[in-house]
């Protein structure tokens, strides 16, 4: 069964490194980390750093987009109007763990899918 559960751990964690890569360029790659980001309240495959993969989010761009990742990993706030701040994970990603955990989701989506796994499915 660890065999099997490593498995799915790097089948999930090599697909979000190519969605992460081809965010922008594949619009089902996109919606379907999305989808998971916010689902599993995540962000990238092993942590939210996973995103300087992305040449819009490398910390050496220099868009909007750079150094920050998607709103999808963003922390909701309790008493939220249902508006997102699509602006939220700007300029996290040269940031310490510590600093953002209010502001962005920093555990990974390998992380948090098996755990689902294992409260779902016990394996």
């Amino acid at each position: 069964r660890s065999s099997d559960l490593s498995q799915m751990k790097t089948l999930v964690y090599s697909n979000i490194q190519e969605g992460i890569k081809h965010y922008y360029d594949d619009l089902d790659f996109k919606n379907i980390l999305d989808f998971v980001q916010e689902q599993f309240e995540c962000c990238g495959g092993d942590d939210y750093t996973d995103w300087k993969a992305n040449h819009y989010h490398f910390c050496n761009g220099t868009g909007p987009l750079a150094c920050g990742v998607p709103y999808t990993c963003c922390v909701l706030e309790k008493a939220s109007t249902g508006v997102k701040n699509t602006f939220c994970g700007y300029r996290t990603l040269d940031k310490e763990r510590l600093q953002l955990s209010e502001v962005i989701h920093v555990r990974g989506c390998v992380h948090a899918i098996s755990l689902w796994f294992k409260d779902n499915f016990g394996t």
